[in-house]
């Protein structure tokens, strides 16, 4: 039911309703009518519209993003994709606009919310990720009527792209690592061999199961990843980074025969520490000694470790390992479209975006290998300084 008062703006109304997308009991006043007919005529408007889906005004900017994310983003995009919007409504979007209406974000105010971001010294990518939340959120309400427009079309974010700089490592210290690996330990020796002999990431090969495996055809199946922080047993494996990203490898006869070896030393292990003490449900490849997911900050420090047990760079970190296999593909010349079906890229173009600048160096060092090779072959054939073959006629 509606009131109506004469203010010396004009009449105002003023009523309760139930929001059809919170269900939660709002009030709305409207000012600023000529005569108490116009009042009315508006507040009867309004309560038509929200009966048809289309209130527009009384909800809360963070509000509504996460009604967005529970109801039209979860269990149609994939479970990473839910936990960037969250994380982007949680640590950016909610501590900046705190209770802001959604019909009261403007443009200007837009822009300065990216800028502030810009302004902590998160970078261009991750600004882009928070954007993407509520630029997808913002044109659904104009989809569901609430907005007409979107107030964040036009919107810069400045500073130049910064370029992800590709760490690997070289192949002459490849050796030196594994080594160096395993003397630290078998589990870590054998974790970081499968990274770098399929360019797997640390998540994919930590889901890893047997049954993932085809020792006859040479063949790995990715098609999940482990949630090294789950908050629920249940969520302990999702989906892969990307579509693309789930994808079946071929792998060589050693990595084959490492794994063979693998199986044996783990069903060891399992008959020693008894049916009881094993995960045998989750039936991981690389996994603890007893069967349970590899703890990610165990990686992590572990993989310093060994890196200076190496002698090398403890600015490489794991996903380096994957950069390596790439490296080692394009040495070894091999298609870059093969290399991109390997590593799960949406693309060859992003494969070849990526590697770019290390393909510009293995030119120069086949440009090299080939003078080294044809040196002799061709040195016979060679013009020196003074050697004339033939004299040009005069026409």
């Amino acid at each position: 039911m509606a009131n109506f008062k004469k203010l010396k703006s004009g009449w105002r109304y003023r009523l309760k309703y139930t929001d059809p997308f919170t269900q939660q009991s709002r009030e709305k006043s409207e000012r600023g009518f000529r005569t108490k007919p116009e009042a009315e005529l508006a507040a009867a408007e309004f309560l038509k519209n929200v009966k048809q889906g289309y209130e527009q005004s009384d909800v809360a900017l963070v509000e509504y993003i996460q009604n967005w994310i529970d109801n039209y983003k979860k269990g149609v995009v994939r479970k990473n994709t839910i936990k960037q919007h969250m994380n982007s409504l949680n640590t950016h979007i909610k501590p900046y606009f705190k209770q802001l209406m959604l019909k009261d974000l403007k443009p200007d105010m837009y822009q300065k919310f990216l800028d502030s971001c810009l302004g902590k010294g998160l970078s261009r990518r991750t600004v882009e990720i928070i954007s993407s939340t509520v630029y997808g959120a913002i044109e659904h309400a104009i989809i569901q009527g609430k907005l007409e427009r979107n107030p964040c079309k036009g919107s810069v974010i400045k500073g130049e792209r910064k370029k992800e700089s590709v760490e690997f490592i070289d192949s002459e210290d490849i050796p030196n690592f594994l080594h160096a690996a395993r003397s630290y330990g078998y589990i870590y020796w054998i974790f970081f061999k499968v990274l770098l002999e399929t360019g797997m990431r640390k998540g994919e090969a930590a889901a890893l199961k047997w049954s993932d495996i085809n020792f006859e055809q040479k063949k790995i199946y990715i098609d999940e990843t482990l949630d090294f922080q789950p908050e629920h047993e249940d969520e302990l494996f999702g989906d892969t980074k990307t579509q693309k990203s789930t994808r079946t490898i071929i792998v060589s006869t050693g990595l084959i025969n490492d794994l063979i070896y693998h199986e044996t030393w783990q069903n060891q292990n399992k008959n020693t520490l008894g049916e009881s003490m094993y995960r045998h449900d989750l039936n991981l490849v690389l996994c603890k000694n007893d069967g349970n997911p590899m703890p990610k900050s165990t990686l992590f420090n572990a993989s310093k470790r060994i890196l200076k047990r190496a002698g090398l760079s403890e600015d490489f970190h794991i996903h380096s390992l994957r950069h390596s296999y790439a490296v080692l593909m394009l040495e070894a010349g091999a298609d870059i479209t093969f290399i991109q079906e390997q590593l799960g890229h949406e693309s060859a173009k992003i494969t070849y975006d990526v590697y770019a600048h290390i393909s510009k160096k293995l030119e120069k060092r086949n440009i090299d290998k080939y003078e080294q090779y044809t040196a002799n072959i061709l040195s016979s054939t060679n013009l020196k300084s003074g050697d004339v073959w033939g004299t040009p006629q005069k026409k």
